[in-house]
């Protein structure tokens, strides 16, 4: 036999839970943000093939001249423009990482604006250092990026995602 002091202790423990709980989700959902989507008219209608850094890394060589779609984390700095691996287990030595190498000849604008990945826009530049980033442009092997110290090059960047 249940006494009745139990069944209403029970429901206003219930209440304060709900709402922290709501609450919480509506605080997740503000966290999350818009990807932003910048694009080049280079490469319409090329088929690009969705892979993995680490199966990219394990087979380059089937890869070269190759167009591909490849998520990782973005680094530079003076002489540095590299996509590393993001997983907490890989080597992120320049041995395992490509060369970026974005091209004057296919600038790269913010989807449904005029406004520049490089530009200069709201008090300052897009910043893409060490965060995540999806790629799409094609493999070279032969272009080993600068001081020839990267697996191979992705060129003609034509999509960078955040």
């Amino acid at each position: 036999m249940a006494l009745p002091h139990q069944k209403q202790s029970l429901q206003r423990l219930n209440k304060p839970l709900g709402l922290l709980a709501l609450l919480a989700l509506m605080t997740l959902q503000s966290c999350k943000h818009e990807n932003k989507i910048y694009k080049s008219e280079c490469d319409i209608g090329k088929d690009f093939k969705t892979i993995s850094f680490k199966q990219l890394m394990d087979s380059l060589d089937d890869y070269d001249k190759q167009y591909i779609e490849i998520s990782g984390k973005y680094e530079e700095d003076k002489g540095i423009s590299a996509l590393v691996c993001d997983s907490l287990f890989s080597n992120a030595s320049n041995s395992n990482a490509l060369w970026v190498d974005f091209s004057q000849d296919c600038p790269l604008y913010l989807s449904g604006t005029r406004q520049g990945l490089f530009e200069y826009n709201d008090g300052g530049f897009t910043q893409i250092n060490d965060k995540k980033v999806t790629l799409r442009g094609v493999i070279v092997l032969r272009n080993k990026g600068k001081k020839d110290r990267y697996k191979a090059t992705i060129e003609r960047v034509s999509l960078v995602k955040l």
